[in-house]
């Protein structure tokens, strides 16, 4: 019978960032890290957390920048930066091998802790997260030329998403209309809730300009993947308008040993498909722990 332990909130001082992060689970058992997107928080994985924590040690912080996490002012605000903090999180819980959950902007986070330990690393959950160029389809063309010059006129042509109807189009932007009754409204105003607190939205530009440097390490994604062939498992909301579901090939071409299924749901796959994604989780991390 499975034994579902109810998730645990704290807070704890890494080299001066307050980090939030809600945990379940028994040190010793495999690490599982939920990494969240933009602009979410560790909330996303709320429905997630306890069912998991039979067979896992389940850590979900929230990234500087987001969510119940402070950081000092001259924190840089760099997906290498928030690899650090999260690396030192590990360090001082006692996570030392570790499932990555490979989504949105949490993607870079992973990547940069699965390159650096890849022995570590026991597998990846991947869910609507970006490691190739075929990901980047066309909506992305005038980021990219914001990345490749920061200006406020390129800035300017992009649409605004740094907003209440920003935030809530992660949620139900772009998908059928069948969807929408399913996402309840909590997690976008939350989101927005917090983003607008003083100093969020600069905060969060700056995260989204070095999102950039994540594109880059492309390259270097695709050499971990096919040097460490790393246990995947692939949960991907067919209905996501920011990455292309090209990326989920891209992903095969890669890694020999992945399993992927397609849900009838968003980007925020969780939001309406928590209890099948748990469970293919739950079976993923059983199975590779056996062999």
């Amino acid at each position: 019978m499975q034994t579902v332990e109810k998730p645990r909130h704290h807070t704890i001082d890494i080299d001066g960032v307050d980090l939030f992060y809600r945990t379940a689970g028994q040190r010793g058992a495999p690490g599982l890290l939920l990494l969240h997107g933009q602009p979410c928080s560790s909330f996303y994985f709320r429905n997630v957390i306890g069912p998991l924590s039979d067979v896992a040690h389940v850590v979900a912080p929230d990234l500087p920048g987001f969510g119940f996490t402070e950081a000092p002012e001259d924190y840089p605000y760099t997906f290498d930066a928030m690899a650090e903090t999260i690396d030192a999180l590990l360090a001082e819980i006692g996570m030392d091998r570790f499932f990555l959950y490979v989504h949105d902007f949490g993607s870079a986070v992973a990547y940069a802790l699965a390159r650096k330990y890849p022995d570590r690393v026991l597998g990846l959950i991947i869910q609507n997260g970006n490691a190739h160029d075929e990901g980047l389809g066309e909506p992305w063309n005038l980021v990219k030329s914001y990345w490749a010059d920061p200006s406020p006129e390129n800035l300017a042509k992009m649409p605004e998403w740094l907003n209440y109807e920003g935030v809530k189009h992660t949620y139900v932007g772009d998908i059928p209309e069948r969807l929408v009754p399913l996402v309840a409204p909590d997690g976008w105003h939350l989101d927005w809730e917090r983003m607008s607190q003083p100093g969020r939205i600069d905060m969060q530009l700056r995260i989204f300009s070095d999102y950039g440097s994540h594109a880059a390490s492309f390259p270097a994604c695709a050499v971990y993947h096919r040097d460490h062939q790393p246990r995947a498992l692939l949960l991907w909301g067919r209905h996501d308008p920011y990455y292309n579901i090209a990326e989920a090939d891209a992903y095969a071409r890669d890694i020999d040993r992945i399993d992927m299924h397609f849900f009838d749901g968003t980007h925020l796959l969780l939001e309406t498909h928590h209890e099948e994604c748990a469970r293919m989780m739950r079976n993923f991390i059983v199975e590779v722990g056996m062999s």
